[in-house]
């Protein structure tokens, strides 16, 4: 039976992610225009998010710092593009207590000045190199338009900010963090992703290029997930971060820096859940399995223990529902939070010898013997769902990925049923401009060293240069 509080996914997409997203409590609106209250449940996604990636990123050498909140004026616009590229979205404070200050101070809608400041008063020396510092922060954008998760004037994100002796490895340092993006987000969320260069247009400003990683949702709109920037030495002469070098001579050091946001928890939902609610990958779960007695009695008790023990030597983490709603209420909560395995214990299944797992993800029903292992039945389980997730949401992608060969075909596409439309492009910017007549379509990302479909633009016929990567986009 399909939840009722749950609009249908393919009658109203924008609805039904709402609805998703209230139904399982991850976010509440506020009284602050654009900003959410993140619920527990919200939250919960988001640390385990948080503490999977920056294991990733202290394995990789990098380093947790805090920066201030404010931005001095005069730092922010110390690099033209970027204040240049901001400018819309920054929030000023111009006065402390009833005092005009001196000097108005932004709001960080990002950090790159700040640790550019910093790091022009830490370096001396090519020994000191590289620094690779990453934090975990909230920022604030002036968003015109906001939904929870995808778009919000205040949201959390991890920046991270290094700079390197050599552009070599600043480069490799680039890529080498797109890949740990690709990695989470394929092996942790179950969501495939493609990689790729944005293009001049559509790169992060003050930056010499950006590595992308674009997902697609169920629906076909794409979601760029992350991304990572290549700076060059345009930060570092802005803010004079200059270091001696092996010939004793001085250089400006080589930058990159490179964020995930809460954004994930939207492409979370978009891509797994369904009408009954949220649908989460078993590794990234807050709460992969939950035990919900039918009506407690001490024979169900003792085997709930029992059970308990299994999983915890397992290092399972799981919750028991003993609250006083009754056992379909708990059931429908249990489905509508996206627990991925329910454990379903009462006194006739056990007088018959079984016990009865529930799939999140496939709603599937097993049986299984009450004397097995149970922890090791789920174990198994999990596995199984992590992997399958993330096959039918490549099954799904595959469908809605596409080639065109003209701009027609790519109108038809995008109009009757969008996705990634890939198409090659002569590298000219007003091709780029005409695309977006079409809904609005962007360069999603060039594709590098993929083999190109076609000799000329789809747009003008000129010869092209890049197979780009079309979609419109949250």
């Amino acid at each position: 039976m399909k939840n009722k509080s749950i609009t249908s996914r393919d009658e109203d997409f924008a609805k039904w992610y709402t609805d998703v997203v209230q139904a399982a409590h991850l976010a509440s609106y506020s009284n602050v225009k654009g900003c959410i209250v993140m619920e527990p449940n919200g939250y919960a996604l988001w640390e385990n998010m948080q503490k999977v990636l920056d294991g990733m990123f202290k394995k990789s050498g990098h380093q947790n710092i805090c920066m201030p909140l404010l931005i001095p004026e005069n730092l922010m616009r110390k690099e033209g593009d970027l204040i240049n590229g901001f400018a819309p979205e920054v929030a000023w404070v111009t006065k402390g207590g009833d005092k005009e200050l001196e000097e108005r101070m932004c709001i960080r809608p990002t950090s790159e000045t700040l640790f550019s400041d910093y790091y022009s008063t830490l370096v001396k020396s090519y020994r000191d190199l590289p620094v690779k510092y990453n934090q975990w922060c909230n920022v604030l954008r002036w968003e015109k338009e906001t939904r929870p998760f995808l778009r919000g004037r205040e949201f959390l994100w991890q920046e991270g900010h290094t700079i390197h002796e050599t552009s070599e490895e600043a480069e490799q340092e680039t890529r080498g963090m797109l890949e740990i993006y690709r990695k989470f987000f394929e092996e942790y969320l179950a969501i495939p992703v493609i990689t790729g260069r944005k293009t001049e247009k559509e790169k992060f400003a003050g930056a010499e290029y950006t590595l992308t990683v674009e997902a697609l949702m169920y629906n076909g709109v794409s979601l760029q997930s992350g991304t990572s920037h290549y700076f060059g030495q345009k930060f570092s002469k802005a803010y004079d971060i200059k270091f001696l070098d092996r010939n004793n001579n001085w250089q400006y050091a080589y930058q990159t820096s490179w964020g995930v946001s809460t954004r994930m928890i939207g492409g979370l939902i978009m891509v797994h859940s369904d009408d009954n609610g949220l649908v989460l990958p078993p590794k990234i779960a807050p709460k992969p399995v939950i035990i919900i007695p039918i009506k407690e009695s001490d024979t169900v008790n003792n085997y709930i223990d029992q059970v308990a023990s299994q999983l915890e030597e397992k290092g399972i983490i799981y919750s028991v529902d003993r609250s006083e709603k009754s056992a379909g209420f708990k059931f429908a909560e249990a489905e509508v939070n996206g627990i991925p395995v329910r454990i379903e214990v009462g006194d006739r299944d056990l007088e018959k010898g079984v016990v009865t797992l529930v799939r999140r993800d496939t709603r599937e029903k097993i049986e299984v013997a009450k004397d097995e292992n149970i922890a090791e039945v789920v174990l198994k389980l999990l596995d199984q769902m992590q992997k399958e997730m993330y096959n039918r949401a490549l099954d799904r992608r595959n469908s809605l990925t596409f080639e065109a060969h003209s701009f027609e075909e790519v109108e038809n596409i995008i109009n009757t049923h969008p996705g990634f439309v890939k198409a090659m492009w002569c590298g000219d910017e007003a091709c780029e401009v005409k695309m977006k007549e079409i809904k609005g379509t962007k360069a999603r990302c060039i594709l590098e060293d993929a083999e190109p479909i076609d000799d000329n633009c789809v747009v003008c016929g000129r010869p092209a240069k890049h197979l780009v990567v079309w979609d419109i986009q949250y």
